[in-house]
């Protein structure tokens, strides 16, 4: 039988541009963005634009217009979208529900503070407290947590001992134990989704394939592996592609602290958009596989603004 147009759309090799409105595009993300995108446009991939605005109080006012707009001067373009998270949440509440029926994921009461204070808390390479276990197995039901701690229980994924290994696009084989990862967060206290499980839930009901972002993420990908076998997706786990950061000359990432980067400024300033892109397009061609991130020097700053 022929197939529908639903069913060609959903065989097509499909990626996304994901801004988040918490601030402004930068130059570092704008690299990424700009590398996925034409990946996708020489590839044929499909795009879709979506605005990941779940996390409440840092979302800015306007932040999911002005990347759009930033995007779009860049000259990127994309198949189908806006479509914003904030408007999805009664699937996440769903994907919870099934993982906490799955016996995957359980209530935890543990504050931030109480996960970093435990003395018997291993920490991960980036310095970051690594979940003890608390909780794990202690509650019979998130209205037992929320008895115990008369406060509304997060919702943690279990890792177990199991070792997650995959094939990223640019950094070749990966292994991780997920034990040194710790058990994380899915659904914050708030009633919130979490960003692992928000992406997972979007990339398999939008038929995602390609997954285009920073290195910063590739401790992500483990995670949100887990979480498509839990719910059942394990045929739609995408290929991972993970791209060196831009950083400062403090080898941190790109931030205020580096000075003014964001794609709004340059364009307020007068910056041809061929400009940045002709900057963004020599970082582009720095292998991938053999760096570990990409600084922004003070001549790259002086480049830009040699049109002043």
């Amino acid at each position: 039988m022929p197939q529908t147009f639903t069913q060609l759309l959903n065989a097509m090799p499909t990626t996304r541009l994901a801004p988040s409105p918490t601030g402004a595009l930068h130059l570092g993300n704008a690299r990424t963005f700009l590398a996925n995108w034409l990946l996708a446009r020489e590839r044929g991939w499909r795009i879709i634009l979506r605005i990941e605005d779940l996390d409440g109080p840092r979302i800015k006012r306007g932040a999911d217009q002005q990347a759009i707009e930033d995007l779009q001067w860049l000259g990127m373009d994309w198949d189908e979208g806006p479509i914003y998270q904030s408007s999805r949440r009664d699937a996440y509440a769903k994907a919870v529900r099934r993982l906490i029926e799955g016996g995957f994921a359980y209530p935890c009461i543990c504050t931030r503070k109480e996960v970093d204070l435990a003395a018997s808390a291993p920490h991960a390479e980036d310095g970051a407290a690594v979940y003890p276990g608390t909780c794990r197995g202690r509650f019979a039901s998130i209205e037992a947590a929320r008895n115990a701690s008369g406060r509304e229980p997060a919702i943690r994924f279990n890792v177990g001992t199991e070792i997650v290994e995959f094939v990223d696009q640019v950094r070749g084989s990966q292994r991780f134990q997920m034990a040194r990862l710790g058990d994380f967060v899915i659904q914050k206290a708030d009633l919130t989704p979490a960003y692992q499980l928000a992406v997972v839930v979007d990339d398999g009901e939008m038929g995602m394939t390609e997954v285009v972002r920073g290195n910063d993420l590739i401790d992500s990908t483990p995670r949100q592996i887990m979480l498509y076998r839990a719910l059942g997706l394990a045929d739609r786990i995408p290929n991972y592609w993970h791209l060196p950061l831009v950083v400062g000359p403090d080898d941190r990432r790109l931030a205020k602290r580096h000075g003014d980067t964001r794609i709004s400024h340059y364009r307020e300033r007068g910056v041809p958009a061929s400009r940045v892109l002709e900057l963004l397009n020599r970082w582009l061609r720095i292998d991938s596989k053999q760096t570990e991130s990409i600084v922004f020097t003070a001549d790259d700053d002086a480049f830009l603004r040699a049109v002043d």
